[in-house]
């Protein structure tokens, strides 16, 4: 299999959230717990996609200001938020349709599968152990050692740590931080419309190809033949 640009296919990094799982309902009804046991209001669904991708710190600044929170909240919220989010982070979340198979049949063709995430490292893990067991070679969430997306130093390891030169990486997410890092680590970068955001943001932000369902994928490596 080869990229577009014609490079083989040695790795495929993803995002999770919004790119491999569903976890949008888990995420808002841990941190409206988190809020509410605060005294501020629940958020929207709506404005919870636009709070997440750029680690839970920022998650939590964003619902504490706009349910009109004091800066001085947040890391009491964002306590009560992870607690919360341990206990239910797998009670709504689901793949996507299709993305089981596409890992499955990607590491058939000899593609090494990573996943690259903003969320904590132990959730990340803990989520990709549930939801892929033995189809992600290896998972990395933000971690205090390593600056988060799309800062290309993580995804550069994860390349690393999968055997795969940068221009030979596949770099799959739903929003502009991941294109961003994708650009900046020199992979190549797709932005999946099922996700958080949507086509405007992506192309905006350096997405070389889009696609509508994980089968998409497979379609756009077999193209580069």
């Amino acid at each position: 299999m080869r990229l577009p640009t014609g490079a083989p296919a040695r790795a495929a990094i993803f995002d999770l959230d919004g790119t491999l799982l569903d976890t949008l309902q888990d995420i808002a009804s841990a941190m409206d717990h988190a809020l509410q046991a605060h005294g501020l209001a629940p958020r929207s669904l709506d404005e919870y996609r636009q709070f997440i991708g750029e680690g839970v710190r920022n998650l939590v600044r964003r619902a504490v200001g706009a349910a009109g929170g004091v800066g001085e909240l947040e890391a009491e919220v964002m306590a009560v938020y992870r607690h919360r989010y341990e206990e239910v982070m797998a009670v709504s979340t689901r793949p996507y349709p299709g993305v089981g198979a596409l890992l499955d049949e990607l590491r058939a063709r000899g593609v090494a599968v990573g996943v690259l995430s903003n969320k904590p490292d132990d959730a990340t893990r803990a989520l990709v152990e549930r939801f892929f067991p033995g189809q992600v070679a290896v998972a990395r969430g933000e971690r205090p050692s390593a600056p988060r997306k799309p800062d290309p130093a993580s995804a550069l390891e994860l390349a690393r740590a999968l055997g795969a030169e940068p221009p030979c990486c596949l770099f799959v997410g739903d929003t502009r931080v991941d294109m961003e890092t994708a650009t900046r680590a020199e992979m190549f970068a797709v932005g999946v419309l099922w996700g958080l955001r949507g086509r405007d943001e992506l192309e905006a932000s350096g997405a070389r190809a889009l696609v509508s369902s994980p089968e998409e994928i497979l379609q756009l490596l077999d193209g580069g033949t």
